[in-house]
C-alpha cells in the first residue's frame, strides 16, 4: 500500500474525540500509521454554536493543530453528526472537494435524527447537558439540534449543495471524494431502549443515512400540457455516483464505534485503499455481497422530505398531502401508510419529513400514483391555487382552502430511481400559486374605487 493520507476522525453530537480511540487502535493494528491519524473534538453543546461554525472551526484545526497545509489531501471517518460537519466544510469552497479523497460514514446523521427535536426538552438537557458548567448545564446545543431536526432547513439546503447539484461532489474521478456509508440495524438495549424508534439504529434512521438521495419537483403552477424545459413533474438530474448505505447486523449507533465486527473493520480499511473508479466499483460489489443480508432481513423504510412553496419561493405553512391510487372501480383510494409518521420542522412548517414503512405500504403493487394537496393561507382574502390533472385550477373548497390532485405515475417506475426506494431519502418540492381571492374577479386585497 502506498503511503496513506492523513486520516481525520470526526465524532457526533454530545460526544468527544476519545470515542474514536477503539477505531484508531483497530486501524493501527491493520497497519495504518498511528502518526497519520488525527482525532478531532468539537463543541456541540453550546446553544449559540451552529454546524456551520463547527465546520469553519474544523478548517482552522486542520491547519493549526493537525498540521495539514491548505491544499493537503486527507481522508475522513465520521460518526453521526460528524457527517454534517464534514459536508458543511466540504461545500463551503469548491477546492475542498479535491482535498478530501475518501469519506467514510459510520451511522451518519445525513438527514438528521428523530431524537433531535426532543433534545431541547428538559429531559434531553438533563441527559445531554453540561453539568460541569454549573448554572449553564442545561445547555444542549440548540443550534446544532435545529440542524439535526428531521426536515430541517439546514439539511434541505445542504443536500441541494452537494447531492442535488450540477457538478458531482462524490466521485467518479480523482477530483471528488469516494463515499462509503455503514449503519447498524439494531436498536439500543437496557435503559436507552426507551428512545428506540422503528427503522433506526437507536439514533439515526436507516433511511436517513445514505447520500444517494434524489429530488422530485412538482410544479402545480404549470398545466399538464406544458412541454417547456421545466415540467410539471420532474425527477431532478443526478450527478453523483451510487452512494448507498450498507447495513451491518448486530450493531447500534453506539456499538458501531465501540464494538465493530472484524468484517466491518476489514471493509473500512479496504475502503481507505480505493483510488480509482474501477476499484470503487469492485469494493462496492464486494461489500454489497457481504452485507446484503442486512438489507434483506431489515424492514424497508424510506424518508420523504417535503417542502411546499409558492411561486415567489415563500414557504406554505399550512398544507396536507395524501397519496392516492386507482381503486379498480373507476375511482381512487388512499395509499395507506404514507402519512402515519410525519414530523413538521419546528422553525418552518413548510418543511416536513415522512417516514414510510415500505413493507407495509407495498409500492410494488401500485400501478398508478396521484398526489393530493390541500393548502390554506388561513385567510379569506388569499389562497393557494394550482392546476389539477384535468388542467383546471384546483377546486376552491372555501375562501382559503384549495384541494388539488395530480397524476405522478411518471415517477413511480423510473429506471434510475423510482418514487419508492428503500433505505434512502427523497426530496419533494411542491410549488403552488398564492393568489388574492376570489380568482379572476375584483378582490379585497387591492381594488379601484371608493
Amino acid at each position: 500500500m502506498p503511503t496513506p493520507n492523513p486520516l481525520v476522525l470526526v465524532h457526533g453530537y454530545s460526544d468527544a474525540g476519545k470515542s474514536f480511540n477503539h477505531w484508531k487502535q483497530r486501524l493501527v493494528a491493520c497497519g495504518y500509521p498511528a502518526n497519520l491519524i488525527h482525532i478531532v473534538t468539537y463543541e456541540s453543546l453550546t446553544n449559540e454554536v451552529t454546524i456551520k461554525d463547527i465546520a469553519e472551526g474544523f478548517e482552522r484545526a486542520l491547519r493549526l493543530q493537525a498540521g495539514l497545509s491548505a491544499d493537503e489531501d486527507f481522508d475522513a471517518i465520521v460518526h453521526s453528526t460528524g457527517m454534517l460537519v464534514i459536508r458543511s466544510w466540504l461545500t463551503t469552497y469548491a477546492a475542498r472537494r479535491s482535498r478530501l479523497k475518501r469519506l467514510i460514514g459510520l451511522a451518519p446523521a445525513t438527514f438528521g435524527s428523530p431524537l433531535a427535536h426532543t433534545g431541547r426538552s428538559t429531559l434531553g438537557a438533563i441527559f445531554k447537558g453540561r453539568k460541569e458548567l454549573g448554572a449553564d448545564f442545561m445547555e444542549a446545543g440548540d443550534e446544532v439540534l435545529q440542524g439535526l431536526e428531521l426536515g430541517s432547513r439546514f439539511t434541505w439546503d445542504l443536500a441541494h449543495q452537494d447531492l442535488i447539484s450540477r457538478k458531482p461532489f462524490y466521485g467518479p474521478d480523482a477530483d471528488t471524494p469516494y463515499v462509503f456509508v455503514f449503519c447498524g440495524t439494531e436498536a439500543y438495549g437496557g435503559a436507552r431502549r426507551l428512545v428506540n424508534q422503528p427503522g433506526t439504529d437507536g439514533t439515526v434512521r436507516l433511511a436517513g443515512a445514505a447520500l444517494n438521495t434524489r429530488k422530485i419537483s412538482i410544479d402545480l403552477t404549470r398545466p399538464a400540457e406544458d412541454t417547456g424545459v421545466h415540467k410539471r413533474v420532474q425527477l431532478e438530474r443526478w450527478s453523483n455516483v451510487a452512494l448507498p448505505v450498507y447495513l451491518v447486523p448486530g450493531l447500534n449507533h453506539g456499538s458501531i464505534l465501540t464494538e465493530p465486527s472484524d468484517e466491518l473493520v476489514e471493509r473500512l480499511y479496504s475502503a481507505l485503499k480505493v483510488s480509482s473508479p474501477a476499484q470503487f466499483d469492485k469494493w462496492s460489489a464486494q461489500t454489497a455481497t457481504r452485507f446484503g443480508a442486512g438489507a434483506a432481513t431489515t424492514t424497508r423504510f424510506q424518508q420523504f422530505v417535503l417542502h411546499a412553496v409558492d411561486e415567489r419561493g415563500d414557504g406554505i405553512a399550512d398544507y396536507n398531502v395524501q397519496l392516492l391510487t386507482d381503486d379498480g372501480n373507476g375511482g381512487r383510494r388512499e395509499v395507506a401508510g404514507f402519512d402515519l409518521d410525519v414530523h413538521v420542522y419546528g422553525r418552518d412548517p413548510s418543511l416536513r419529513c415522512f417516514h414510510v414503512n415500505l413493507d407495509e405500504l407495498k409500492p410494488e403493487r401500485l400501478k398508478s400514483l396521484y398526489l393530493q394537496v390541500v393548502a390554506s393561507a388561513r385567510s379569506r382574502m388569499v389562497g393557494y391555487v394550482g392546476f389539477d390533472t384535468s388542467n383546471q385550477p384546483g377546486h376552491m373548497q372555501s375562501a382559503s382552502i384549495n384541494e388539488i390532485t395530480i397524476d405522478i405515475t411518471s415517477v413511480l417506475k423510473k429506471k434510475e430511481f423510482t418514487f419508492f426506494f428503500p433505505f434512502t431519502t427523497t426530496l419533494v418540492e411542491l410549488t403552488m400559486n398564492r393568489e388574492p381571492l376570489p380568482l379572476n374577479q375584483a378582490n379585497e386585497v387591492c381594488w379601484f374605487g371608493h
